[in-house]
């Protein structure tokens, strides 16, 4: 390939004024929370002018699905944003669920919110932890990711594995609520928000911490909508709106909880909602685990899923139709559906096109991170450039959701 054709790997920045300077804040640097990208223009320590750069860590993972049938679909969807991947499944399960027409028996919804919620606070654990070393404060780490650790082995008593589940799928789920699962998720839900008061406790009147947080990277709820913004970072900024109780998914209706929702649209109130969040969670996990049905947790179309395993010894039909799914996956009519649900970091959907094949024409994923990103280059404007470093950890974003 000559010269002339080859693709430009440099991105243009112009400065925009004469005693400003361009530095690079990534993309190796720990504090962009993955290979990201952020060219500051600088006049002195304050930023004048930003852009991300994204790309680094593209994966294809959108185009490698349409060679895949839909319920092998689901292992790429945990390896977007890792940290929330029941919530991940979940999204995609319901748009081809759609797709199929399909309804879930409610034990199956049920367990569906508990993966949910558990991966919610799981994944607000390591916000809060590693936005606290950015910010130089250790001791919230220790206290929060060891009832991450907790989670985390729930989630290896449902499949095996910790953090890439794929136990959310179309039609409900792989397998029922393992036996010792409620004890350990009743311990937990003991445990944990005495330990969120502790580190609550540690942050909330904290000088410093204020001192890094208050009023920093400051964003109004007209600027969230416009910027395409949705979670935490928009409800912090008053804009009162969650999936969970505007658009109701799964059996989310069934539950009595709250949205924090806060005033300034700061790094502190990013914080506080994010917090709030945990609680909230909680209430939603011990009403599920309380009121969880007794029955099936899978449809019973034999055709999108398996049959139980017990079977397969004794019925030559369920071996047929286990063979069949397995290996030819099935076929949903022609059409296309968009299934949303509240991630942990906002508004998580995938659009799918179905061309009667056993695989999507079009597999598309609404990422939150990727949407909520771009409010980066708008609040860092006129702050220190230490600020961007606390502006990135209350966005909450994971590169591998945003180049997918």
């Amino acid at each position: 390939m000559s010269q002339a054709f080859m693709p430009s790997t440099e991105t243009v920045f112009e400065r925009t004024g004469e005693n400003t300077m361009i530095v690079n804040m990534g993309p190796q640097h720990p504090s962009t929370h993955g290979v990201l990208r952020v060219i500051c223009e600088l006049e002195g320590e304050i930023i004048v002018n930003c852009k991300c750069v994204i790309g680094y860590l593209h994966t294809g993972m959108e185009k490698e699905a349409e060679y895949q049938q839909y319920h092998k679909c689901v292992v790429m969807t945990d390896r977007m944003d890792y940290l929330n991947a029941n919530g991940n499944n979940l999204a995609h399960a319901l748009a081809v669920e759609k797709l199929l027409g399909c309804e879930v028996p409610r034990r199956g919804s049920y367990l569906r919110v508990i993966l949910a919620e558990l991966s919610r606070i799981a994944s607000h654990c390591v916000w809060l932890g590693t936005h606290g070393l950015d910010l130089g404060a250790m001791t919230p780490f220790f206290y929060i990711m060891q009832q991450r650790e907790m989670i985390l082995d729930m989630f290896e008593m449902f499949s095996g594995v910790r953090m890439m589940p794929s136990w959310i799928v179309p039609g409900g789920l792989r397998g029922d609520m393992p036996d010792g699962f409620e004890k350990k998720l009743n311990a937990f839900l003991e445990e944990f928000p005495k330990e969120l008061d502790v580190v609550e406790n540690l942050l909330v009147e904290n000088p410093i911490w204020k001192e890094r947080t208050f009023d920093i990277g400051v964003m109004t709820g007209q600027q969230a909508l416009e910027l395409g913004c949705s979670g935490p970072i928009a409800r912090a900024s008053g804009v009162n709106w969650d999936l969970r109780k505007s658009n109701p998914y799964s059996c989310y209706d069934e539950f009595d909880f709250a949205v924090p929702v806060g005033s300034r649209g700061d790094v502190y109130d990013r914080f506080l909602v994010r917090i709030a969040e945990m609680k909230e969670s909680c209430k939603i996990l011990r009403q599920a685990l309380d009121g969880l049905p007794e029955g099936p947790w899978n449809t019973s179309d034999r055709k999108i899923a398996p049959p139980p395993r017990h079977e397969l010894d004794n019925s030559m039909e369920s071996l047929i139709h286990h063979f069949k799914l397995y290996t030819e996956g099935f076929r949903p009519p022609v059409g296309e559906a968009y299934a949303g649900i509240e991630g942990s970091k906002g508004e998580l959907g995938f659009y799918v096109v179905s061309d009667g094949t056993n695989r999507p024409y079009r597999w598309h994923e609404r990422p939150s991170s990727f949407m909520n990103l771009k409010s980066l280059e708008v609040l860092s404007v006129g702050r220190l450039i230490a600020d961007v470093i606390a502006i990135i950890g209350s966005i909450d974003i994971v590169l591998g959701e945003i180049d997918r």
